[in-house]
C-alpha cells in the first residue's frame, strides 16, 4: 500500500510527505507534521493545547490516545466561566505529551526509527525563518482584532497586517522539546519559564500541574455501519456523538436516496438533533458516570431512529458548542494508521501568551460547567469534555476510511454527511468532501439556531423549509461547514485529500518516491 498523508496546510503534509517517503511510520509522519500545524495554524491549534488519536497499526491492533490537558488544581469555580482570557485556563496542555507517547509507541511496535527530536525540526525551521500567513490565519486575526487588542503580548506574536510570520520565542520553546525530549515541556526550564509566563497573565498554575499531565491510552468505541466498524474515541470526547447519528442513520435506506436531496439532508439533520439530545451527560468517567454505551445502544438507536418524522423537523434549539481545531492523517506503507486532531478550542485559544515561550494557551477550561452538580463541573484533575472526534472505518479489521474535520460541534454534523456520500452513495473522497453541507446552530455570523445549508444545495432548501426547518442559506464551500480530511484505502491503492473549503491537500506517496 502506498503512504499517504492529509493536514488542512501544504507545509504540514509536505513535513509529513518527507517521512513517509523515507520509510518512517504514520505516527511519526503525524508528528511531524503535527508540530508544523501548532506553527502555520496558530490560530487553530498550537503546543499550548491538546490532541486526540486514533491508531490502528498493520496487524489491526486498535487504541487510542487522549492528549488532554487536566484541570490545574485550583479553588472551586464560582459563576460563569470567561471564555478568552486567564480566567478561561482552567487546564493544562497534552499535544506535546502525546507526541512523546505516538513516538514511544511508533518505536516499540511500529518499527518507528526517528529521533523524536528529528521530526521537531520542519517546525523549527518554519517558525525562525517564516512562512506566508495563510488565508485561514489572515480572516481569523482580522476577525478577532478588536478583542484581541485586550490580549496582553498578543499583536506582538501575531502582528495584523503581516505578510510573513515569524515566531522566535515559540522556535527557541520547540527547540527545547526538541533537544530535551517531550517531557521538558512539563519538567524542565521550559516548564518553569511555562508556568511563570502564564502566571504572570494572572493563571492560577503551578509546575506540579504541569508535572502531573499525562496522556491517556484507552480503548476507541466501535458501531457497525452496513459492511464497517467505524472507530471514535470514548469519553470524555463526542466520539459517541458521531457513532450515535451513524447508528440512526444505519437504520435507514441511505442508497435509496439521492445525494444531498432533502431527504438526505433531512435524515441527517434529524439524526444530529437526537444524538445532540443524548450527549449532555458526557463527561470525565473517572469523575461522574460514563453513559456513552447507553448511547449507541441498539434499543436506543431503534427507538431513535423510529421516532423521526420524515416529513416534519423536530423543534430546536439546543446549546451550541464552539471551537476550532485541525485534522491530520497518515498510512503508511507498513499498514499502521492514525486519524488526529490537534485543537486549542477557540480560534486563537485562550488569547493568554505563557510568557517569553512564544506559547499561546488553550482555553478548553471554557468547556467546563460552572454548575457544581453537572457532570462536566470543573474539578482539579478532570478532563473537560471535548468535541474532538477523529475516526476510521475499518472493513475486516484494516483501514478503510481515515477521517475528521474542524468545527466543534459541527464536527459530527460535517461527518454524517462524508461517510453517508463515502459509505452509502460511493462517492470519492474528492466528490464526498466538495457535497454540500449543513451547520445546526448558532455561528459567529448568525446567533439564531437555524439549519445552516450551503447554498449548493437548491432545490433542496425550498422542500426543508416546507418540513419545518427554519433555514439560513451560507455561501457554497463556506468554511463554517468545516475543513474535513480524508484518505481512502482500498486494494487498488490509496486516496488522500483535504477539504476544498480551506487550503491544505492530501498526498499518496507512488513506491517510486518511498524508501521504506
Amino acid at each position: 500500500m502506498s503512504p499517504a498523508i492529509t493536514t488542512p496546510h501544504p507545509l504540514a503534509t509536505a513535513a509529513g510527505q518527507e517521512i513517509l517517503a523515507a520509510g518512517g511510520t504514520a505516527a511519526e509522519a503525524i508528528i511531524a507534521a503535527g508540530a508544523v500545524l501548532t506553527v502555520v495554524m496558530p490560530h487553530f491549534c498550537g503546543i499550548g493545547g491538546d490532541a486526540v488519536w486514533l491508531l490502528v497499526d498493520r496487524r489491526g491492533q486498535k487504541s487510542c490516545l487522549l492528549a488532554i490537558g487536566q484541570g490545574i488544581a485550583r479553588p472551586p469555580v464560582t459563576g460563569a466561566i470567561p471564555q478568552r482570557g486567564p480566567g478561561s485556563v482552567l487546564t493544562t496542555a497534552a499535544v506535546v505529551d502525546g507526541w512523546g507517547r505516538a513516538h514511544a509507541l511508533s518505536t516499540l511496535h511500529w518499527g518507528g526509527r526517528l529521533r523524536f527530536g528529528d521530526l521537531m525540526q520542519p517546525a523549527i525551521g518554519l517558525a525562525e525563518s517564516g512562512f506566508v500567513i495563510s488565508a485561514s490565519q489572515k480572516f481569523w486575526r482580522d476577525f478577532r482584532a478588536s478583542e484581541a487588542e485586550d490580549w496582553p503580548g498578543f499583536a506582538q506574536h501575531f502582528p495584523r497586517h503581516a505578510i510573513v510570520q515569524r515566531q522566535p520565542d515559540l522556535a527557541r520553546s520547540l527547540r527545547e522539546i526538541a533537544e530535551h525530549g517531550p517531557r521538558s515541556f512539563y519538567e524542565g526550564l521550559l516548564a518553569q519559564r511555562i508556568v511563570a509566563g502564564l502566571r504572570a497573565a494572572g493563571v492560577v498554575i503551578s509546575l506540579d500541574d504541569l508535572a502531573r499531565t499525562r496522556s491517556r491510552e484507552c480503548v476507541p468505541l466501535e458501531l457497525p455501519y452496513r459492511d464497517l466498524t467505524l472507530l471514535a474515541p470514548p469519553a470524555p470526547t463526542q466520539g459517541a456523538v458521531t457513532l450515535a447519528i451513524m447508528g440512526i442513520l444505519e437504520r435507514f435506506e441511505l442508497s435509496a436516496l439521492a445525494p444531498g436531496s432533502a431527504d438526505h439532508l433531512h435524515l441527517c439533520v434529524e439524526a444530529v438533533k437526537r444524538a445532540f439530545l443524548s450527549r449532555d451527560g458526557i463527561a470525565d468517567p473517572r469523575f461522574a458516570p460514563d453513559r456513552t454505551s447507553e448511547m449507541i445502544a441498539p434499543a436506543r438507536l431503534n427507538k431513535d431512529a423510529e421516532e423521526i418524522d420524515l416529513h416534519r423537523a423536530l423543534p430546536w434549539p439546543a446549546v451550541w458548542q464552539a471551537g476550532d481545531t485541525v485534522f491530520l492523517a497518515a498510512h503508511d506503507a507498513h499498514g499502521n494508521a492514525a486519524s488526529v486532531l490537534q485543537s486549542t478550542y477557540f480560534d486563537w485559544g485562550s488569547g493568554v501568551i505563557a510568557g517569553d515561550t512564544g506559547i499561546l494557551w488553550q482555553n478548553r477550561g471554557a468547556a467546563f460547567s460552572h454548575d457544581p452538580a453537572h457532570p462536566n463541573a470543573f474539578a482539579p484533575g478532570k478532563l473537560p469534555f471535548y468535541t474532538l472526534n477523529p475516526g476510521m472505518a475499518l472493513r475486516e479489521g484494516r483501514p478503510r476510511f481515515l477521517y475528521g474535520t474542524q468545527g466543534a460541534d459541527g464536527q459530527p454534523q460535517t461527518l454524517a454527511m462524508l461517510l453517508t456520500r463515502l459509505i452509502d452513495f460511493k462517492e470519492t473522497p474528492e466528490a464526498a468532501l466538495r457535497g454540500p453541507r449543513f451547520l445546526l446552530g448558532r455561528t459567529f455570523s448568525d446567533s439564531r439556531d437555524s439549519l445552516k445549508i450551503e447554498a449548493d444545495a437548491g432545490p433542496a432548501l425550498a422542500a426543508l423549509q416546507s418540513r419545518g426547518h427554519e433555514v439560513s442559506p451560507i455561501p457554497e464551500l463556506s468554511p463554517l461547514s468545516g475543513q474535513a480530511g480524508v484518505i481512502a484505502l482500498s486494494r487498488e491503492g490509496a486516496v488522500a485529500a483535504h477539504d476544498p473549503r480551506g487550503e491544505g491537500e492530501g498526498v499518496v506517496i507512488s513506491p517510486v518516491e518511498c524508501h521504506a
